[in-house]
């Protein structure tokens, strides 16, 4: 088993492989984690931390309107907003991502775009650092049974998944990019795009393998769009709002 100690970023959210992952960083923990990956030259190895998912609710930034500033507040640390044993807080599969863009704006906070690039597991948490870091171990891609075949029908069950989604918006369907057709990508494409909530997409990331991944996606889709059938024309914001994460 081979594993790597890698800074670690919880969210109220799933990063997939292969997509992309837009961050503002205002925590201290966070801005520090950042200043240390503008440490590593990225010409030589790339910018990496591990995502996770917050298993119960999500994490609240200290400081917030109405509330003293940061002065009068004791120094979050680490593993603040986790409880008393952060492994349980977190889910124990997520993504490793590499950070393209850094960049520091003038109060100090960051601007960060990174992309998801292979699943992990989380064997150890280290909270003594200025922000939270992993022992992760980095997970096979194993194509099971017949994904190929899988991925053909997830592509149709999601292109009318996607027609029901947009009649319900009161939309017309803009097409766009041709979607791709290697299994792992379309697995991963449409577990970030289906409008799902966490522990849906979360048992996603956990599959096994990409076939069973497909295999759930099949009937998650054809049940999402068997229910959207029968739903009045909703404004897009009630199917799709989902929280931004400031950290």
């Amino acid at each position: 088993m081979t594993t790597a100690r890698l800074p670690l970023f919880p969210l109220n959210s799933v990063l997939f492989p292969g997509l992309v992952l837009p961050l503002n960083i205002f925590e201290e923990r966070y801005r520090a984690m950042m200043r240390d990956l503008l440490k590593v030259d990225d010409e030589a190895e790339p910018r990496r931390f591990a995502v996770v998912a917050i298993r119960d609710g999500s994490e609240v930034a200290p400081t917030l309107p109405g509330l003293p500033g940061r002065a009068a507040l004791p120094e979050p640390g680490p593993a603040a907003g986790f409880g008393d044993d952060p492994a349980t807080a977190l889910h124990h599969i997520g993504c490793i991502a590499d950070a393209a863009t850094i960049r520091e704006r003038d109060d100090g906070s960051f601007e960060v775009l990174a992309t998801g690039t292979a699943r992990v597991r989380i064997h150890s948490l280290d909270t003594s650092g200025p922000y939270l870091t992993a022992e992760v171990e980095e997970l096979p891609e194993d194509a099971g049974d017949d994904a190929g075949a899988l991925a053909e029908g997830v592509l149709r069950a999601f292109r009318a998944y996607q027609k029901r989604l947009a009649g319900a918006r009161e939309r017309s369907l803009t097409t766009g990019a041709e979607l791709p057709d290697e299994p792992s990508v379309v697995s991963y494409l449409v577990a970030a795009a289906a409008v799902l909530d966490v522990p849906a997409k979360q048992k996603l990331l956990e599959a096994p393998d990409i076939a069973t991944r497909l295999r759930e996606e099949l009937k998650l889709l054809r049940s999402e769009t068997a229910v959207i059938r029968h739903l009045p024309s909703l404004p897009a914001t009630d199917l799709t709002r989902a929280p931004t994460h400031l950290n």
